[in-house]
């Protein structure tokens, strides 16, 4: 293992869902200890530390959560990047190893978003006024309901029907298969928030959210918390035989913002910069879609899953219908997305979502996922979106110790 590569260590995830008896700190407690105890380590041994939350960012939690597992005067990054805040606050700590500062480092994401409804992205008042798009104030006013919907199930309902409008091919059918597909998976994850199967027709049937997404084809707004204990891979040449061998290896760290367009100064392109994060993250780690065994991907709605199947090169472009009418994203498919059930049921506590869907990855790299293990997966990617916009992507490999 060369010395400048970074590695997972330990990690550890809550079960997603209702924890009313517990706030942000301890579920961000919870997953730390259990990250820590995963490793082998104590937190005396952290160097750094960075914890991702949105929705209550403001509160320097990072330092609320070490006076709870242990206050050792390293630095604390507290991290807010929408939906990809988890995965910035496990970038943060890798980019603090790979600039020498620290061999050791904990990143933890946590949100309690349970009961929380439909998330906005402005305001929906009618004293909004006329939205005119000069200057500054043109490119940030509230737009809900002067030129569409800045509601999440609205926005990403418009993507999935573009996506028809270009390349045809979907129906509102095919959208709640790819939903049926993830709740599946979901029966199989004991820490997952829901983990009942839904049938076709249950889909279907269920409340229309934002066509064609009904129910439990959108995400689920839960409470819960994520861990991860990364290391140098020189710190790591001097540990015990047994954590070199459970390591996963980080191959690459990704994180994008919109490129300019016009028109994403009104309707965000959640496809620009996942495909410019795609195609650097296989540069930098060597691999090409075709040597991916898993991919958890932000299907924070059923149509945002069938777009980043295309914008992720998981197929040709255009091509993303028949790559999931092939079968190819069930668990037992040719290439597995959202084993772990996804968002729409896995449950998107949006602080620690990006490092949830490491922890999936990393367990199933490790030949430790139970009943849902992908045999033989060496190679996965993980993938999160958050409108404003951030994209941020990481490649992980199996260790070969």
């Amino acid at each position: 293992m060369s010395a400048d590569s970074v590695w997972v260590l330990g990690i550890h995830m809550t079960k997603f869902g209702k924890h009313k008896d517990k706030d942000l700190t301890d579920l961000a407690s919870e997953a730390c200890l259990g990250a820590l105890t995963d490793a082998g380590l104590t937190m005396a041994q952290m160097q750094v530390m960075a914890c991702g939350n949105l929705m209550q960012s403001n509160t320097a939690l990072g330092q609320r959560v070490q006076k709870q597992i242990g206050q050792y005067g390293i630095p604390v990054y507290n991290v807010t990047n929408a939906c990809a805040t988890g995965a910035t606050a496990l970038r943060t700590v890798m980019l603090a190893i790979k600039a020498g500062e620290a061999d050791l480092g904990l990143a933890v994401g946590v949100e309690k978003l349970s009961g929380a409804g439909l998330l906005a992205g402005g305001t929906r008042s009618a004293s909004a006024g006329t939205w005119r798009p000069e200057g500054r104030f043109g490119a940030v006013a509230p737009l809900d309901g002067l030129v569409g919907t800045e509601t999440m199930p609205g926005v990403f309902a418009q993507v999935g029907l573009e996506y028809e409008h270009t390349y045809g091919g979907t129906s509102a059918e095919l959208f709640a298969r790819i939903s049926e597909k993830n709740h599946a998976h979901s029966a199989l994850n004991p820490l997952a928030a829901y983990t009942k199967r839904f049938t076709l027709e249950e889909i279907l049937g269920d409340i229309m959210i934002s066509y064609p997404n009904t129910r439990p084809m959108c995400s689920a707004n839960t409470d819960g918390a994520a861990a991860a204990v990364l290391v140098s891979g020189a710190k790591l040449a001097t540990l015990d035989p047994e954590q070199r061998r459970r390591a996963v290896k980080v191959s690459a760290s990704v994180l994008t913002t919109d490129p300019y367009e016009e028109g994403c100064q009104i309707l965000p392109n959640v496809n620009t910069l996942t495909r410019n994060a795609a195609k650097t993250a296989y540069d930098q780690a060597g691999v090409s879609p075709d040597d991916l065994n898993l991919v958890e991907l932000h299907d924070c709605f059923a149509t945002a899953e069938l777009v980043h199947y295309d914008n992720l090169m998981l197929c040709p472009p255009g091509g993303a219908v028949d790559f999931f009418e092939s079968g190819a994203p069930w668990r037992d498919g040719r290439l597995p997305v959202n084993v772990s059930g996804g968002l729409q049921s896995k449950g998107h506590p949006i602080g620690a979502t990006g490092i949830a869907n490491v922890y999936e990855v990393a367990t199933h790299l490790r030949g430790e996922a139970g009943p849902r293990q992908i045999d033989g997966a060496r190679v996965g990617l993980t993938h999160v979106i958050g409108l404003g916009s951030a994209c941020a992507i990481h490649i992980l490999e199996r260790s070969a110790s």
